[in-house]
């Protein structure tokens, strides 16, 4: 059984590598290694006592001097010892055969080979790295205390699943000991003790190192492929050594006769010689061919074992026994392999890497960080109230909701900006304030439950995208929903009859505002389906131009319409049929003319007009049909001057003509009796009509900054109602001490140099000196 303590000692890659190492290859080592002391004994026998004994046979020798005559006893040969000496080492060499001088040194080599190649797949240097990092995060996974949390979590929920599986089950088919037994159905799962910051943050990186790891495993099958070709060569390898080693068997033989060519130094032909480690060499050899046979059978089975249990691809099927286990997911290529032989080990190991693996258990993980450190306190803390008075919290780049977001009962506007699994659940309905949500890039999923919530009480929904497929379908479910503002790309590629990429908004009963930043070619008929609550529309399109606006005839009640930056050249036709508008805002555009005000006039409650930052060269007098008119704005276009029809706008109380090439102001402006604000910056203004001082007397904001004056008339005193006066970059060289009058200006209202500023002081102690 594996333990942790095993896995301590874990540092030395020797001591790691045996974890990937099954049954057969553990045998494979051992019969190695008695192959290796078999030839290093045979050859330690060989160099210390082998060598052979040869006798001449019992024939008279060839070469006998006749004057030598026998003395001894016995069997006369003539020889002396070292005659024997020389002739045993000449027959050694002669008469005994190959495999029997060299067997030990054949054996110790092939031994020493199959030694080397049992473990070239641990040190290959294309998979040595791959193995090392796989086992340093097996022991990472091993000593981390969120995978016994983790395993005890799976298994205590299984076994609340039987439980729940037992009950089901009838009464008269359960035993008696069970349905009398309290502890069995009163027992609460076990509280665990949640994992400390540090802990928290560890397994995260660890769930990360695990996923880069599998994906960068998953891309090859270099391990496998190298134990395989390694399993085929030792194979062959046993084959081909036990194919020409048995014949060899019949070579060790006892006695062995000797034909010397040294018959002049010896006096015999012919000598009678044994081998005298013949018969231990044999049975050595005997020895060494078992273990060598078991050795091939074992490659053998290890080759089956790889090719029948399709070993690159890894499945769970004991973890999936655990409840909170069932996705973790299947393994393929060199991480499959390496898990395939980890299991052959310990299954247990396989087990405490799958925690790793699995995303239930990383979202239980985040699920707990989350709670630690985002907790009720934390949240309240950040709540912030707005200009308006609404509480707002923003939450930005999480992994996830935390849990205690659920419980502030509070909070009206919630932003969540880069949060990659965001999921409402059922606890939303504690949120009983909520009223506006903004999505920044951040895709959210919403329980069922949680949607019936959010259809009820959301009223504003800001979403912000990259393209229209991030937008969530339940979006155009919510039915009580006021504001909806979309940023995004909502074009799709195929021309204009499919530039609108969102849908049917026709459950968007309540829909009131409708606000679009994207790049949109026309605007989309669907609008009809909410033209019945719809009254304001602003479309924002980045510099896209707009080709076709029909899609506006059919919401007849509109007031507001923002069409920005569409790189619009004439005013739209389909603004005929917008008899309710009341602002029309036609900013950052291409407007070059403006003949079609005149088809305007039966607008008649338009009472807002912004054409800035256009391309408009002149105001044509048809501007005098806009009765009405209460603001119009032509800041940042190219007029030269007004025409006398635009001062007949007996309503106007806002005119705004900063940015333009005027030269000259006319002194018809007189009969703009209710303007209280008048902007003239950035012209080529020299002088200012006394007729504006003495008959706009509602004037309260008059900027004339960057412009040519030389003198401000004294009728300004006129101007008692007057609260900012910008005089900025002109050419005066006093103001007139009449300003004094003005009694809104103190405090910040006048906007001029400092040496004006002191000059005028200096000339009102004098002005009120005099009375």
């Amino acid at each position: 059984m594996f333990s942790l303590s095993e896995l301590a000692p874990l540092n030395q890659h020797q001591s790691q590598s045996k974890l990937l190492k099954p049954w057969w290859e553990v045998f494979m080592d051992y019969l190695v290694v008695l192959m290796l002391m078999t030839s290093v004994l045979a050859c330690t026998e060989q160099l210390s006592r082998d060598r052979v004994v040869c006798v001449p046979p019992t024939d008279i020798p060839l070469n006998i001097s006749p004057n030598l005559q026998p003395t001894a006893r016995g069997r006369r040969t003539h020889l002396v010892y070292q005659q024997y000496v020389y002739i045993s080492q000449v027959c050694y060499h002669e008469a005994l055969p190959l495999c029997s001088r060299f067997f030990p040194y054949m054996a110790l080599l092939q031994s020493l080979v199959l030694v080397a190649s049992g473990s070239f797949w641990l040190h290959f240097p294309h998979t040595s790295s791959r193995i090392e990092q796989f086992l340093a995060i097996l022991a990472k996974c091993c000593e981390s205390p969120w995978t016994s949390q983790a395993l005890s979590n799976a298994a205590r929920q299984e076994n609340i699943q039987e439980r729940k599986d037992e009950e089901r089950r009838p009464h008269q088919f359960l035993p008696s000991s069970y349905s009398s037994s309290p502890s069995v159905t009163r027992t609460s799962p076990r509280q665990v003790i949640s994992l400390d910051k540090s802990d928290g943050e560890q397994a995260r990186a660890l769930f990360e190192r695990v996923r880069k790891f599998r994906s960068h495993c998953e891309s090859s099958s270099v391990i496998y492929k190298v134990y395989l070709a390694q399993t085929i060569f030792k194979l062959l390898m046993g084959t081909l050594i036990v194919s020409y080693t048995i014949p060899l068997l019949s070579s060790f033989s006892f006695s062995h006769t000797c034909h010397p060519e040294e018959q002049l130094l010896v006096g015999y032909a012919t000598f009678e010689c044994i081998h005298v480690l013949s018969s231990l060499l044999r049975k050595l050899l005997v020895a060494y061919l078992t273990l060598l046979g078991l050795y091939g059978l074992l490659n053998f089975y290890t080759l089956c074992w790889i090719l029948h249990r399709s070993a690159l691809i890894y499945s769970f099927h004991s973890l999936k026994d655990l409840c909170s286990l069932r996705d973790v997911p299947d393994l393929r290529n060199d991480l499959a392999f390496l898990i395939h032989m980890l299991d052959q080990y310990d299954p247990l190991l396989a087990q405490r890497l799958s925690v790793f693996l699995s995303p239930v258990s990383e979202s239980r993980l985040l699920e707990e960080s989350l709670e630690r450190r985002w907790g009720e306190e934390k949240l309240h803390a950040m709540t912030a109230v707005d200009a308006d008075g609404c509480s707002r919290l923003q939450l930005v780049a999480l992994p996830r909701l935390p849990p205690a977001l659920f419980t502030l009962s509070q909070l009206q506007v919630l932003k969540l900006e880069l949060i990659t699994d965001a999921r409402f659940t059922a606890q939303v309905a504690n949120m009983t304030s909520l009223r506006e949500l903004h999505l920044y890039h951040c895709t959210a999923a919403v329980d069922p439950s949680a949607l019936a919530v959010l259809q009820e009480r959301l009223e504003v929904l800001h979403l912000t995208f990259t393209h229209a497929s991030e937008i969530p379908s339940w979006v155009f479910s919510l039915r009580s929903l006021h504001e909806l503002h979309l940023s995004g790309r909502l074009s799709s590629e195929g021309g204009v009859g499919r530039s609108w990429a969102l849908g049917s908004l026709r459950q968007l009963r309540h829909l009131r505002v409708l606000v679009i930043r994207g790049m949109l070619q026309r605007i989309p008929g669907e609008l009809y389906e909410v033209a019945g609550s719809l009254v304001r529309l602003e479309v924002y399109n980045e510099g896209t131009r707009l080709l076709v606006l029909t899609g506006l005839k059919r919401v007849v009640d509109l007031t507001e319409l923002h069409l920005q930056d569409c790189q619009l050249e004439r005013l739209p036709s389909a603004l005929l049929a917008l008899t309710n508008l009341h602002t029309l805002n036609l900013q950052h555009n291409n407007l070059r003319t403006l003949e079609e005000l005149l088809s305007l006039a039966h607008l008649r409650r338009l009472s807002c007009l912004r054409l800035a930052y256009n391309r408009v060269l002149a105001l044509p007098a048809s501007v005098g049909v806009l009765r009405g008119l209460e603001l119009l704005d032509l800041s940042n276009n190219q007029l030269q001057s007004l025409p006398p029809a635009l001062f007949t706008l007996r309503c106007l109380r806002r005119l705004l003509l900063a940015g333009n090439l005027l030269e000259e102001l006319p002194a018809d402006v007189k009969a703009l009796k209710l303007l209280s604000e008048l902007d003239l910056s950035g012209n080529r203004l020299e002088s200012l009509p006394a007729e504006l001082f003495s008959n706009c007397l509602e004037l309260r904001t008059l900027n004339v900054a960057h412009n040519s004056l030389s003198v401000l008339p004294r009728g300004i005193a006129a101007l008692s109602q007057l609260c900012r006066l910008d005089l900025r970059s002109n050419s005066l060289e006093e103001l007139p001490a009449e300003l004094g009058c003005c009694s809104g200006l103190p405090g910040g209202g006048l906007l001029v140099e400092n040496w004006l500023f002191l000059s005028l002081f200096a000339s009102m102690l004098i002005w009120f000196s005099t009375f």
